[in-house]
């Protein structure tokens, strides 16, 4: 892949951010919100801030071109407890696999559990009709694939669908993403200056992107009474909606704070690393999102961090729109299983900071084999 390609793909890709723009007289047009949850402990700590930098299936959610940094095999759990009050539950699980020299395939599946809900009726307002059991399923296909040294980009298909006993929506969509490592950077072994290739990188995103959606079934039907008195059923027609589609563009810049230079492999092994890194998110339904986020890496067994999520209005109670008040956290502990083959068993916890609620809490496993 030439760089004049990647000229002609980034503009493009600002073309769509510009055409997806935030707007606020469209905040509430648009279905399917959970496109827009992250449901993944490690990413969502960081404030969702490393677009440009993450790797491996996390990537799935926030650029689909990281899962080609996958070495060979990855499995991943996560359990959110969303919004801690409302008795909503995330589910997500999934793995990836490289296949062939520089591609991998991934395959991931999010679910939200809203627990039992009361029927209600006009006329029981209260309930005592029984329960009833909403729940939204994601179903995410990938594939990512490294051009070169430097550039990496991946396509992910969505399944989408939205249910509850007498009525349900589907719908599919599609995400993008590129990766660019700049190489920007270099080291000493002796009298030699080796160049350093995964400092500065920067990458761009678009998600959501597919027809709109439509709920249909037996609950979009009532019994009415037309003017001969015969009862008859009557099925009223659900309007269409967009799906959120969103363009993110981010930059990453890793600081090493210490390292050894191994002589003899004629590399170095870094002891502790700090991220910094940035992420602008322009919606086409809601307000634009700017996130910035760090992460302190001490020697690939400890993952310290910390980010903020900012968007217009956020700060006064009055204008703000989002339960989310901006500041997020994490920490990783990270097992290493074949230090040969890289292979690694992880625990990971987020916190996302909201008022009204308690704050959303997020832990998840992973292996990498």
């Amino acid at each position: 892949m030439n760089k004049r390609f990647i000229v002609v793909l980034f503009a493009s890709f600002l073309f769509c951010a510009s055409t997806f723009a935030g707007n606020d007289q469209r905040a509430g047009q648009a279905g399917a919100s959970e496109l827009l949850i992250n449901p993944w402990a490690r990413s969502s700590g960081f404030a969702g801030a490393n677009s440009a930098s993450i790797h491996g299936l996390e990537a799935m959610y926030l650029n689909v071109a990281g899962t080609a940094f996958t070495k060979s095999t990855e499995l991943l759990f996560s359990h959110s407890n969303w919004l801690v009050g409302t008795d909503i539950a995330i589910n997500s699980f999934g793995f990836s696999q490289k296949v062939g020299e520089t591609g991998v395939l991934s395959l991931a599946l999010m679910s939200m559990d809203f627990g039992d809900i009361q029927i209600t009726t006009v006329d029981l307002p209260e309930g005592g009709l029984g329960t009833f059991h909403p729940h939204y399923t994601n179903i995410n296909l990938a594939y990512a694939k490294a051009f070169s040294n430097s550039i990496y980009g991946g396509i992910n298909f969505k399944v989408i669908n939205e249910a509850i006993s007498d009525l349900s929506a589907g719908g599919v969509a599609i995400d993008a993403g590129i990766q660019y490592v700049t190489g920007f950077g270099s080291y000493k072994i002796g009298d030699k200056t080796k160049r350093n290739s995964d400092n500065l990188m920067f990458g761009i995103s678009m998600k959501n992107v597919g027809p709109t959606m439509k709920f249909k079934g037996d609950g979009m039907s009532f019994t009415g009474t037309v003017p001969a008195g015969v009862s008859m059923t009557v099925e009223q027609r659900s309007a269409d909606f967009e799906l959120p589609s969103l363009i993110k563009i981010g930059f990453a810049y890793k600081i090493p704070i210490s390292f050894v230079i191994d002589t003899v492999k004629k590399e170095r092994n870094i002891k502790q690393e700090l991220t910094l890194a940035g992420t602008f998110t322009s919606n086409s339904f809601t307000k634009d999102q700017y996130s910035l986020g760090f992460e302190y890496n001490f020697k690939n067994l400890v993952f310290l961090r910390a980010g903020y999520v900012y968007e217009r209005g956020l700060w006064d109670y009055e204008t703000r729109t989002t339960a989310f008040t901006g500041p997020t956290g994490g920490i990783s502990v990270q097992i290493p299983l074949n230090k040969e083959k890289g292979s690694v068993f992880a625990i990971e916890y987020s916190y996302r900071d909201t008022d009204p609620f308690n704050g959303t809490h997020s832990i998840g496993a992973r292996v990498t084999l």
